[in-house]
């Protein structure tokens, strides 16, 4: 097995849950741990404020979402502080980064079906409920792929053994993860081309919110896979300037977008995501 990274800086404490090397890659940066935290508790605030302002109650995934990166950011700042080895921490800032972006996921797939219902199921190539359950359903089965590939990654690092088996298991998650999600962009695109036919005007505020939300989405999806595609110790995964450039700032601005193009400020109070009160 390589060698890995060990900070010269920070000595090991050698602890039973310590690994030999820094799994990261790299001692995580303090400021974007806590930059993480800021900016994610703030976004739950928002999220919480606007789903009980609107009661659109079917976005309540984002702040979910939230909490989680909030959780997992805390997780980084502890490891960038007291100890980068610890496999445990590692963990669960992996689960929590990992995960969140799921509930952001299915808060894009609530609101594609909205689309769905409101230019009319005529105009897109799968029905509402389909479209939430066979998407949700694949990044179910995907992360929990990738979150046992990640587990298996720093049990084989703690106990110096080759995580070769379990960078597979991760890179076999993150594949269905990215194949999944490039399918529902199709759904999406011919939802959107085939809307023009329709009697129904959506605000273009909202279409422009969405989309941009699910690019950033699918932009720190795809750099995961490549990620792991390079493998273990490699430049993506050893150096934070990508973490930070390609998964902390994209799954930010579609926070943020998601609130900003909430549909609770479009299609009005208490709707559902088959209420006829959207479109």
């Amino acid at each position: 097995m390589a060698q890995g990274y060990i900070d010269p800086k920070f000595p090991n404490p050698m602890g039973p849950n310590d690994a030999t090397i820094v799994i990261y890659g790299y001692t995580p940066s303090l400021a974007v741990a806590a930059l993480g935290i800021a900016l994610f508790f703030v976004a739950f605030n928002l999220h919480l404020w606007l789903v009980v302002r609107y009661r659109t109650y079917y976005f309540i995934p984002l702040v979910v979402g939230t909490v989680l990166e909030v959780v997992g950011y805390i997780f980084r700042l502890l490891s960038s502080q007291n100890d980068p080895y610890s496999v445990p921490w590692f963990v669960v800032q992996y689960f929590c980064i990992v995960v969140a972006p799921v509930f952001f996921s299915a808060a894009i797939y609530t609101l594609v079906s909205v689309l769905i219902n409101a230019y009319g199921k005529e105009h897109a190539p799968l029905r509402p409920k389909v479209v939430l359950g066979v998407f949700i359903t694949f990044d179910i089965v995907a992360t929990l792929i990738q979150i046992a590939g990640a587990a298996l990654v720093g049990v084989a690092y703690s106990n110096q053994k080759d995580p070769k088996t379990p960078s597979n298991i991760l890179l076999a998650g993150l594949s269905i993860q990215v194949a999944s999600f490039a399918v529902f962009l199709v759904v999406l695109g011919w939802t959107l081309i085939r809307s023009k036919r329709s009697p129904v005007t959506v605000s273009k505020v909202f279409l422009t919110t969405l989309v941009a939300a699910t690019v950033a989405v699918y932009l720190r999806t795809c750099f995961r896979l490549a990620e792991g595609a390079e493998g273990l110790m490699e430049k993506l995964s050893t150096h934070e300037v990508y973490f930070g450039c390609l998964e902390f700032a994209p799954v930010v601005v579609a926070t943020y977008l998601l609130a900003w193009g909430h549909p609770g400020r479009f299609f009005g109070h208490g709707n559902s995501v088959a209420g006829p009160g959207f479109g």
